[in-house]
This record gives structure tokens, sequence and C-alpha cells, in this order.
């Protein structure tokens, strides 16, 4: 796990556009934290896998298109923690004043660019294939991105901004969806994989929230 995160360090380093920010990886356990005793901020730039909160399946992308509806680039649940397919990038919606280790309020509209494919996690009208709620995808590139990418970060309780194993809750801006997963599994393309849909109304399975990653520090105020 250690040689994993080192190589998805230097990953970023090479990569990402850092501002000159220095970073350090964090512990691949869920209840991981800093080592003041506070939690993590999640930040824009962290790269993260998000942990399905009552199934404990991590989200999941592969170049794999549905064999169904629009024929994009699929997105699941996945069982094991040590995947490279489950990392995805926190980054700010288009056109807003926001920078490389930015805190996020509840609130924000955020977009999740697939790590591997840098596509970014997207929805629609489309039925999901096993339980024909809203289908969730993966779907554009670096350079091609649109409100179908907005995600409304809500975060369960009193926390004001977004911080690693806090309980929180994803909304598609068009669909008014909530990112959600379930018991329910494929069996052939990617089988013992569980679909990821969307739903409108809020339930158990509506909540989220961030494990391992490698989490960019906070900017300091100028």
């Amino acid at each position: 796990m250690a040689l994993a995160f080192l190589g998805l360090s230097i990953f970023l380093f090479l990569t990402l556009d850092l501002d000159g920010a220095s970073f350090s990886p964090a512990s691949a356990s869920s209840s991981s934290s800093s080592s003041s005793g506070s939690a993590l901020e999640i930040t824009y730039g962290s790269v993260i896998k998000l942990m399905h909160e009552r199934t404990k399946y991590r989200l999941h992308s592969h170049d794999v298109p549905y064999g169904s509806g629009s024929g994009q680039q699929s997105v699941t649940g996945f069982p094991n923690v040590d995947d490279a397919n489950s990392y995805w990038i926190v980054r700010p919606q288009l056109g807003v004043n926001a920078k490389q280790g930015d805190t996020i309020e509840s609130g924000t509209i955020i977009r999740l660019q697939h790590m591997k494919t840098r596509k970014w996690l997207h929805s629609h009208l489309h039925a999901s294939p096993i339980s024909s709620n809203l289908e969730i995808s993966c779907f554009g590139g670096e350079n091609e991105s649109d409100t179908g990418d907005y995600w409304r970060l809500m975060i369960e309780g009193s926390g004001k901004t977004w911080k690693q194993d806090q309980r929180i809750r994803l909304q598609h801006v068009d669909t008014q969806g909530y990112l959600h997963s379930h018991d329910k599994k494929y069996q052939r393309i990617a089988g013992g994989q569980q679909e990821v849909c969307g739903v409108r109304e809020k339930r158990a399975d509506n909540v989220w929230l961030a494990a391992e990653g490698v989490y960019l520090p906070v900017t300091a105020s100028k």
C-alpha cells in the first residue's frame, strides 16, 4: 500500500499543476487524520477515493462503455481498496475563482475527474442498467466538460468544509439526482461490481465518505 501511494504522489508531481504547493500522502486507513489530531481537509487538486458508507465499495470507473443507455464510460462500485481505477481528482466548476489547495464548503458545486481516463463523473436522463434510475457515467476529457459534470457537495451534520471521513451527499445539478449505490451487482462485464446510479430522493444509500487518497494541503491565505 505504501508503494501505491508513493507512485500516486509521483504521478501528481508530474501531471498536476500544484502552484508550487508541497503535498504528502494520507494514510490508507479510512479513519486516518492529520498529526494534529484534526481531520484532513479535502481541497481542490486532492486525489481521493469515495467510499459508499453502507457497502464500503469505492466509486470506480474503467474504459468499458455501458451496453445500454448513453453508451458512455461506465461507473460502478468496486469492492477492493487497492485499485487504481477508483481515484478521482477534485476540481472546481468551470469559470470560478478557485485554486489548488482551497477548501470546499458545503453547498459548493464541484467536478470529479477520473484520474486514469481523465473523464468527468457525469449524469443525465438515461436509465441506469440494472435499476432504471438515473445513469451515472464518465464523459468528456481535459478540455471537454459541461454542466452534466456538476455535483453539489452536501455535508451531513454540522461541518462547514469537506473533510476526510465526513458523511456527504453529492447531488447532480442538472438532474437533481443524488449519487447512489446499492447491493445490486453486475453479472458479466463488471461482474461482482455494484451499480452506481442517481436517485432524486434522499436515502441512506446516498451517503459517501472520502477515504484513501493524496490530500493537498490547505493554501495559506495571502
